[in-house]
């Protein structure tokens, strides 16, 4: 394949990406359904958010081990059994909500969804890696860039569909939520559109290149210079990523989880109607995830030029301050503001870690060494919304400012690690 070919078919591959991320990232709308799930069921609080917890943490162990695979089976393999699982996870939770059933939906949402998007979302990671060295924040910022947006088309979309499908008997008493009719349309789109997508992926021929392009020893590890898992993660670096990561997203994970409640109530003493005030949520949820999308691309793009520990020093402190600010405010134009910023901080670090890593590791077996640091994602998945759940909201923002600011001295006393020594031939 010429070189014209090779350059067509890398964007074509992070067109697919963008597209599977889309999909991917329709998860991060759960509490537009949280809450008629809660009043059809009359599920309590944490017991609900369970699946929510469980999806996550199954997303970044299932990651860890769909990086290794990609590795070892080839991005197309990968992110097609992604696919067909995420798709057949979301179809469980719709039959979850008919049946009433708390367990399903543990299994159908949680685990079985969570498997597929873990492997769905590691895959275009490591393969863009590798086929944009050029490109690697942007790029990588970019693919992740639609896993934010997703929640984005979900929270517009989802409670227009949710209140139509409801059903009511003659009383008035609603008999069906409408959220299982929601997830069993959603969930052959998901089928359809995942694993179509998951049929471009391939990786680059061994040892090319971009046209014109010369690695430069400053801006990371080379190929042959890379280490494995095994010898990263006997680096206190790797565990320092890890840590950083973990921080960010249990601080983000925790404000999702909560986002459209807590909109609802600095909205309550203007909207008075339920389903209104319900929209009104979901209306401010898709509106911040959008920046969560585009945060995602901006900071990615940053990095490539103020480099990637100064972007997580920025996001760490500037975060830290606004979660200590947040419980106060009243205005729902702030509120919104400042909820964009912390979004698009929270999908930065996403987007913004895995070239860290490739710049600190190499790119050679990114798929396993950044796969398996996604396991920060999985406890930050249980950590940050149990944190948001547990506590009353001020309690639980000011807490997940505290963890900001340990992330911030994290950031502050990082450096690369010395470059792995290559034996000459």
């Amino acid at each position: 394949m010429g070189e014209e070919a090779l350059e067509k078919k890398r964007w074509w591959i992070a067109a697919a990406a963008v597209l599977m991320q889309l999909c991917l990232g329709t998860v991060y709308a759960w509490s537009v359904f949280k809450g008629p799930l809660k009043t059809m069921h009359g599920w309590g609080e944490t017991a609900t958010q369970a699946t929510f917890m469980i999806c996550i943490g199954v997303i970044g162990i299932s990651a860890a081990f769909g990086g290794i695979l990609v590795d070892k089976r080839g991005p197309r393999f990968v992110a097609t059994v992604g696919g067909i699982l995420f798709g057949v996870g979301t179809l469980l939770a719709g039959l979850a909500d008919q049946m009433g059933s708390l367990p399903l939906l543990y299994f159908g949402f949680g685990l079985v969804a969570g498997l597929g998007n873990g492997f769905g979302y590691v895959t275009p990671i490591a393969t863009l890696i590798r086929w944009f060295p050029d490109k690697r924040g942007l790029v990588t910022g970019l693919a992740v860039m639609g896993f934010g947006a997703g929640a984005f088309f979900m929270g517009r979309i989802a409670p227009a569909m949710i209140n139509s499908y409801m059903v009511k008997d003659a009383a008035g008493i609603v008999t069906a939520s409408g959220v299982a009719k929601t997830w069993y349309i959603w969930g052959v789109v998901f089928l359809v559109l995942v694993t179509a997508a998951a049929q471009l992926y391939r990786n680059p021929p061994k040892g090319w290149l971009p046209a014109g392009f010369t690695p430069s020893p400053k801006k990371g590890v080379s190929a042959a210079e890379s280490r494995n898992l095994a010898e990263a993660v006997r680096v206190p670096q790797w565990w320092m990523l890890w840590a950083m990561l973990f921080l960010n997203i249990s601080a983000g994970l925790g404000l999702l989880s909560q986002l459209s409640p807590m909109a609802q109530d600095v909205l309550r003493s203007r909207i008075a109607d339920p389903k209104a005030l319900a929209v009104a949520g979901g209306t401010i949820l898709a509106i911040a995830s959008i920046f969560n999308g585009l945060g995602r691309l901006f900071w990615a793009w940053l990095s490539d030029g103020i480099g990637r520990r100064m972007v997580f020093i920025v996001m760490f402190l500037t975060q830290a301050i606004l979660y200590i600010l947040l419980p106060q405010v009243g205005s729902q134009v702030l509120f919104t503001v400042i909820a964009c910023y912390l979004l698009a901080c929270y999908g930065g670090g996403f987007a913004t870690m895995p070239a860290f890593a490739a710049d600190s590791f190499g790119p050679a077996n990114i798929g396993r060494v950044y796969g398996t640091m996604l396991t920060a994602w999985s406890a930050a998945g249980v950590v940050g919304p149990l944190v948001f759940a547990q506590f009353k909201r001020q309690t639980a923002l000011y807490l997940a400012a505290g963890l900001l600011v340990i992330g911030l001295l994290f950031a502050l006393a990082y450096r690369r690690p010395e470059p792995k020594k290559v034996e000459a031939a």
